[in-house]
């Protein structure tokens, strides 16, 4: 978890003053191009630009060469831009909240996962969407505001506090509650359930003290907490994607038929083979530049893929 920020140095509260004053001017000058250029235009300065300099390209690949080995060299490049280009749309259109919003009413929809969703929430039943960070999941949750149904959603910290609180104020523009991971947000997401509420998990990022489960065929540890919670609280689990269509702006949402109770390890890996499946028929959608299969200790021996 990141530091907080009372216990940060004067440096380091320095340093992420400028950071943050860097990426608002940045993002500032984005925001004074119309939404259907300042999308695209950032896509394509992270796929030229910042992807390589931040080393994701690197990432995409090692990622690439463990699960998928024989790819040809001509498409894992192009793979390393389309994934910089999405994780960037991405990226800007969670931070452009009113402009991203207006476009849901236009979005497709397929999948036996709406009708079950609208039965429970009928019920008051609580119901968890589950996705991964492929296309823009933040889609999901702006389809049901607009349907009128504001879907919770748990966020991870950013380590840059000055700059968290502009990207928490984005979020909670597209549903509340937004939930920050850590005791607190738990405790956060279990009154939200207890009292029927709809609820946004991703659930592809290695976790630490999770499970050893499969994820394209490799042990990746993935956290069992989202199976869990759905059992204690006989909530729906629903696994939902937004893919963004050719034209880089709009997206189809897809909910897929719920995932049968059972137990915690089952539910999950049933996430997991899910999840595998709509990358694979939209490899560039995912974002490959998260360390998904990070070295971790199992049974006292280091395992996964090595850090290079």
């Amino acid at each position: 978890m990141p530091t907080p920020k009372s216990q940060l140095s004067l440096r380091s509260r320095a340093a992420y003053r400028i950071g943050n004053a860097v990426a608002r001017t940045g993002l500032g000058a984005l925001m004074l191009l119309p939404y259907r250029w300042r999308v695209p235009v950032t896509g394509w300065v992270a796929a030229r630009v910042l992807s390589p300099l931040a080393g994701f390209n690197r990432r995409t690949r090692r990622n690439l060469a463990l699960v998928c080995p024989n790819l040809p060299e001509k498409e894992v490049r192009r793979m390393c831009r389309a994934v910089a280009d999405n994780a960037a749309r991405a990226t800007i259109e969670q931070l452009s909240p009113p402009d991203f919003l207006k476009r849901a009413p236009d979005w497709t929809t397929s999948g036996k996962g709406w009708d079950a969703v609208a039965e429970a929430l009928a019920q008051n039943r609580p119901v968890i969407v589950c996705s991964g960070h492929f296309g823009n999941y933040a889609a999901i949750r702006a389809a049901f505001l607009h349907q009128g149904h504001p879907m919770g959603g748990l966020y991870r910290r950013l380590a840059n506090p000055y700059f968290n609180r502009h990207y928490a104020g984005k979020l909670t523009e597209l549903g509340e509650p937004c939930m920050e991971q850590g005791m607190t947000g738990m405790r956060q997401v279990v009154r939200f359930l207890r009292s029927g509420g709809l609820l946004g998990i991703l659930t592809d990022l290695h976790a630490h003290g999770g499970e050893e489960l499969l994820f394209f065929g490799k042990p990746a540890v993935t956290s069992i907490s989202t199976a869990e919670m759905a059992l204690k609280f006989n909530a729906l689990l629903v696994p939902g994607y937004a893919i963004r269509q050719p034209d880089g702006l709009s997206f189809h949402l897809e909910l897929h038929a719920p995932i049968p109770h059972s137990d915690p390890l089952t539910m999950t890996q049933a996430i997991n083979d899910d999840l595998e499946a709509m990358v694979r028929q939209h490899m560039d959608q995912w974002f490959w530049i998260h360390r998904r299969w990070k070295p971790w200790v199992s049974n006292g021996v280091v395992r996964g893929l090595p850090e290079g």
